[in-house]
């Protein structure tokens, strides 16, 4: 499974799948006040604006799924529904992670909604480990929101070696 840099004519589908993912694995666990600010044109938005981190499977303007890596963080990663199952997020999660150790960094982290189980079994398989809860300053239209979620770390880098994940 191929992963590429994310195109400008992949933003609309991108923002389309994000939506319907986030939907499913965060409305009904999330404050009603966050949800109501995760809407299409959001999504549509933190793409433009973050294009040159995302990185995407699938054709060009037919995305199966996409991560965003800033600095050590996995920032986001989403499938579309029809594409799980199929190697597409451990692809994803595997580019994400050489992509952390590349900008100089031994350990990764992410931050996952609590309650998402279906993402914390994915993360802990392959090898993230929850490191406990912090709060995620999430930024909304009207500024940030502040989430309790579970923090998930990896080391990427033990003595100059890259961790491999089975």
């Amino acid at each position: 499974m191929s992963v590429r840099a994310a195109e400008s004519a992949d933003i609309a589908p991108l923002a389309q799948l994000w939506y319907d993912a986030w939907q499913d694995a965060h409305a009904q666990i999330v404050p009603a006040e966050l949800a109501r600010h995760r809407t299409l044109e959001n999504f549509r938005q933190r793409l433009e604006a973050g294009l040159p981190r995302v990185r995407v499977t699938g054709p060009v303007g037919a995305p199966s799924g996409f991560c965003v890596v800033k600095g050590d963080e996995l920032d986001q990663i989403f499938v579309a529904r029809s594409a799980r199952g199929q190697g597409v997020a451990a692809a994803l999660i595997d580019d994400a992670e050489a992509r952390i150790v590349a900008a100089g960094f031994d350990t990764g982290w992410l931050a996952c909604a609590i309650g998402n189980a279906r993402a914390a079994r994915f993360y802990e398989k392959r090898g993230w480990r929850r490191a406990g809860n912090m709060v995620a300053r999430l930024e909304i239209p009207t500024g940030v929101f502040d989430l309790e979620v579970w923090r998930y770390e990896k080391a990427l880098r033990v003595c100059g070696k890259i961790e491999q994940t089975d």
